[in-house]
């Protein structure tokens, strides 16, 4: 006898989970074990699905150039961006985050972009008192339209990136190829 099929035979998009993408990865997001050259930073970009995934997905088809570097992840609102989501990309290798979402006030939500900014802020606190540095979690709010705007965020958060090293958490690289002191080091 066949089994019925449910109504939805695919599994849940992407979005519905905004880890979906970490979670792959059995321990870490990067595996630099093979040959620790150059540093190769990883960042994770939580874009919204209204406007900085169509920004991200314009500057696709408008073929302007970003870092490789950068794994955007559908998320369906930056609001339903949790706490552990973000530093659980930290946890697992990420050199840095990027939530873009809405622009103020123009949330498909309603308040979405606005709780993600409070969390973002508190999580940057966080993240400065443990050691990581405030600069590896970018928020930003765009439209569909200014993705011009999205490849210049994408760039300026990688910049800070390489220029902070990578993150103490990534157990990939060796202790030699990681910044000069953590900003918890340099207030000592």
């Amino acid at each position: 006898m066949s089994q019925s099929r449910p109504y939805f035979p695919n599994p849940a998009p992407q979005w519905a989970k905004p880890t979906a993408a970490i979670d792959t990865a059995p321990k870490t997001i990067v595996d630099n074990t093979a040959a620790p050259g150059p540093f190769k930073a990883t960042i994770i970009a939580f874009c919204c699905n209204y406007c900085a995934y169509a920004a991200a997905d314009l500057a696709g088809s408008r073929r302007m150039q970003y870092p490789a570097e950068v794994r955007v992840i559908h998320v369906p609102c930056t609001g339903k961006v949790e706490p552990e989501h973000i530093l659980g990309a930290f946890e697992k290798g990420a050199d840095g985050v990027l939530i873009a979402g809405c622009l103020e006030g123009g949330c498909h939500f309603l308040e979405g972009n606005l709780r993600a900014k409070k969390r973002s802020n508190h999580i940057r606190k966080t993240l400065d008192e443990i050691g990581l540095g405030a600069d590896r979690l970018l928020m930003v709010n765009l439209s569909a339209a200014m993705a011009p705007t999205f490849v210049e965020r994408v760039n300026e958060i990688v910049e800070t990136v390489h220029r902070m090293g990578p993150s103490p958490l990534n157990k990939n690289y060796p202790a030699s190829a990681t910044a000069e002191s953590t900003p918890a080091e340099k207030k000592a």
